[in-house]
């Protein structure tokens, strides 16, 4: 009995805390709401006036990029800004043939009259936090606007962000980041759904009331001076951008988000890619709780409830561990319950998170309607949506509870840069991408594993008992099989 006791404390404390989370998405819900028609009565530069419009130094961080680069430096030779208050650096730490290339397009667009430096480094040193120090040294702007290769900011993007930098306590402004291959394959539209999520839901449930948010890496504008008082880009995480984002919030900066200011950006449309991208943010997040959460509970100057967010979004990615556990106990859980008829009221109470699945269903319905439309045929499009979104994610929570207990355990490793494409449509081919992870992780074959353990669970809801059965659980082991066995088959296969 002892084990079995072991069994149900964690599952329960795992539900709890999945709750808890749920909870705090619904409150971001009814922020977003009551947020959503309200008039943005900012000030704002006048661009009318030449005088008022400042000076801005672009950074374009980028190492190995060969796919995009032609690409990248296009784009950004075409924002519409005075150019004599316009600088480009590109940091390119890069150690491929890219260089050369880039150099070639840095020449044609400085012979355009346009003030754009090739920035290079002798090392990587704190990787992309390490560049981007490194270019502000001699970054002319009062104000620095960040791109990352794969982004691909629209012609007036400089004129819808850095107007609101006319409230001196402003010290970022974020945009939302668009999708140019959403629609792709699978995988590119259950990224789109999750980050979707977060540009609406999160972002703006929390900025419109005063809680902290996340300047995201890219697509938006810091004001120089904020970097320098929050302590400048530190490599020690591996999402550097909340790092400073928490430093400077905590220094009393306030960021501005802008949900209305798309910049489009591509996808990752293979499964490694995504992997490493996701492994980075989550083991990022965790080592940012690990960095912060001391600073932010003692905090003189933050309230209790923004307290309690921040607290909540470091500890985004640790709701993985909970998902993971949950999903594997979930059977032993299924013949303790039919083994056990004194546990029988326990698990009356247990029906009860249940809710947290709707709460997560109602949240993200906002956020799909507010995209792309209400009505009877967008909901039942969302349904799939939603059911997919929820049964990948849970198959990636193996994966990314690895990199959350590397994070919370301090366990250091490279930055590992996700590998651009350059593709929009299935035709185009991605196979001799150079910069492809050939060999997959040995994790994989752990997710193959747990693919075969939910069938099992599924078997096992027609054998306990001795009324026919248990198949309570069935929906959600039968989401896990496919969610395992979607990453596995994957990873394995779509390989170049």
């Amino acid at each position: 009995m002892v084990l079995e006791y072991i069994i149900i404390i964690v599952y329960t404390i795992c539900l709890l805390l999945i709750f808890m989370y749920a909870l705090a998405q619904l409150n971001l819900l009814f922020n977003y709401l009551r947020f959503k028609n309200k008039q943005d009565n900012s000030v704002k530069f006048n661009f009318n006036n030449p005088k008022e419009i400042p000076f801005v130094t672009i950074q374009l961080p980028v190492y190995n990029e060969l796919y995009v680069m032609k690409r990248l430096l296009k784009n950004i030779a075409k924002l519409d800004y005075p150019l004599e208050k316009l600088e480009i650096q590109v940091l390119d730490d890069s150690t491929d043939e890219s260089v050369e290339m880039t150099a070639k397009h840095v020449k044609k667009i400085q012979e355009k009259g346009i003030d754009i430096q090739h920035i290079r480094r002798s090392n990587r040193k704190g990787f992309k936090a390490g560049a981007l120090k490194e270019g502000l040294k001699t970054a002319k702007g009062e104000f620095i606007a960040i791109f990352d290769a794969d982004f691909l900011p629209k012609k007036d993007w400089l004129h819808q962000t850095i107007p609101y930098f006319k409230d001196d306590n402003i010290g970022v402004v974020q945009t939302r980041w668009s999708h140019i291959n959403r629609n792709y394959s699978t995988l590119t539209r259950i990224q789109a759904f999750m980050l979707d999520a977060h540009f609406t839901l999160e972002q703006v449930g929390r900025n419109s009331k005063g809680h902290f948010i996340n300047f995201n890496g890219t697509a938006g504008v810091w004001r120089k001076e904020c970097i320098y008082d929050a302590g400048n880009w530190q490599g020690d995480t591996l999402t550097e951008d909340i790092d400073l984002s928490y430093r400077a919030q905590l220094k009393n900066w306030k960021f501005k988000y802008l949900e209305h200011v798309e910049t489009p950006a591509e996808l990752p449309v293979i499964i490694s890619a995504a992997r490493s991208q996701q492994f980075r943010w989550n083991k990022g997040g965790a080592e940012n709780f690990q960095k912060m959460v001391r600073k932010i509970i003692t905090s003189k100057t933050v309230s209790l409830k923004t307290k309690i967010h921040c607290l909540l979004h470091l500890l985004n990615s640790s709701m993985f561990t909970c998902i993971f556990l949950v999903a594997v106990l979930s059977i032993p859980m299924l013949y303790i319950k039919n083994e056990y008829a004194h546990l029988k009221n326990y698990f009356y109470v247990m029906s009860f998170f249940i809710m947290s699945s709707i709460i997560f269903f109602i949240c993200y319905w906002h956020m799909y309607k507010n995209i792309y439309g209400g009505g009877f045929v967008k909901f039942i499009k969302y349904i799939g949506a939603f059911f997919t979104f929820f049964s990948v994610a849970m198959g990636f929570s193996l994966h990314n509870t690895i990199a959350v207990l590397e994070g919370h355990f301090g366990k250091k490793s490279e930055f590992v840069r996700t590998p651009k494409f350059n593709i929009k449509t299935i035709k185009d081919g991605w196979k001799n991408n150079k910069y492809i992870k050939k060999k997959p992780s040995v994790h994989v074959i752990l997710e193959g594993i747990l693919a075969c353990y939910f069938v099992f669970g599924m078997y096992s809801a027609s054998i306990v008992g001795n009324q026919g059965g248990d198949y309570g659980l069935f929906p959600f082991h039968f989401m896990l099989f496919v969610g395992f066995a979607y990453v596995f088959f994957k990873s394995i296969f779509s390989k170049a």
